[in-house]
């Protein structure tokens, strides 16, 4: 089975993980929400709605990364902070990048791939905002959905169903993202 992990902190972009994790659970891929440096047993993300983890970073021991086949990061400025400070994180994203497997990332999430040093000189997009910080590292597009390779980026909330859309036709093929679009009654186009 084909599977993911999302990575969660507090300030994360609840609409973008949500959306995110739902349509990817839709396609059939195995989800796990993975939480970061978190206080609780939930994060309050960046509009104050609590989400829970289902597994916690600081908890995983081995190569447990090994078992994902795609590593996701919200956006959320506050979520991203901590995701790209966190040196557990940046590892799971450098080795994925570098084993071929998908990073996806969104709206201030981009700023995470740069934290963790990947993808330089490839096309990326980010919130409007990282632009000139981004612009120096990546080939910025103002695209809504960028995909280089195994590195796709995206914009914003607004952007996330043809984002997550994106990533099941990386992940388990056109077909089941297109049957999706249709079921979920989405205008987003691929």
């Amino acid at each position: 089975m084909v599977s993911a992990v999302v990575f969660l902190a507090d300030g994360s972009e609840e609409m973008e993980l949500t959306i995110i994790v739902d349509v990817l659970r839709r396609a059939g891929i195995q989800v796990d929400v993975m939480g970061v440096q978190l206080d609780k047993d939930y994060a309050e993300c960046s509009r104050g709605v609590k989400l829970m983890p289902d597994v916690l970073l600081e908890k995983q021991q081995g190569n447990w990364s090994a078992a994902y086949d795609a590593a996701i990061i919200p956006g959320g400025l506050k979520g991203s902070r901590t995701l790209g400070a966190n040196s557990k994180v940046q590892q799971v994203l450098s080795s994925f990048y570098s084993q071929n497997k998908l990073v996806g990332f969104i709206c201030a999430g981009t700023v995470v791939a740069k934290a963790a040093a990947i993808g330089q000189g490839r096309r990326a997009t980010s919130y409007p905002a990282f632009k000139d910080e981004l612009s120096t590292y990546y080939d910025y597009s103002d695209d809504r959905v960028v995909v280089d390779g195994n590195f796709v980026t995206s914009r914003s909330p607004g952007t996330t169903f043809l984002f997550a859309l994106t990533l099941v036709s990386k992940l388990v093929g056109q077909e089941i993202s297109s049957r999706l679009q249709k079921e979920m009654l989405t205008t987003a186009k691929l």
